[in-house]
């Protein structure tokens, strides 16, 4: 399946992009756009205006995903909290993970392009997942 979100992955986006190919949709092929207008038809874009997947409520995109598909594992609503506070920084939930998140992926986006990003933080995602797993479950 073809999955589209705005060009300049920044955490939302790349962690997004991330649950997807983990939980949803393991073939996954990402294209980057300006605007959902430039969205082809039989593509499904993400965290974009005007778009299912994107900030619904107080829910940033990752969260939307996480309800829209039922992910209910608990150390997915853990990273969701990190995901949330990098990208909003509404103090909702207590993220110090959040700022440090927030600037690596930052950063990686001046050196790489939207792809390579989404490559490069699928690992971070993965080991963030595994460590946040170790803390909660001891295994």
């Amino acid at each position: 399946m073809r999955w589209a979100t705005r060009q300049g992955i920044h955490i939302d986006r790349a962690a997004s992009a991330w649950l997807i190919t983990t939980y949803l949709d393991d073939e996954a092929e990402f294209i980057y756009v300006d605007e959902i207008s430039e969205v082809p038809e039989g593509t499904t874009p993400f965290d974009m205006r005007g778009c299912e997947l994107t900030h619904v409520g107080s829910d940033v995109t990752f969260e939307t995903i996480l309800r829209r598909y039922d992910l209910s594992d608990p150390i997915l609503w853990q990273l969701a909290r990190i995901v949330h506070q990098a990208d909003v920084e509404d103090d909702r939930y207590d993220a110090p993970e959040a700022a440090g998140l927030d600037t690596l992926i930052r950063a990686l986006g001046v050196d790489h392009d939207d792809e390579e990003v989404r490559l490069l933080t699928g690992e971070l995602f993965t080991s963030l997942y595994g460590h946040l797993r170790r803390q909660t479950l001891g295994s």
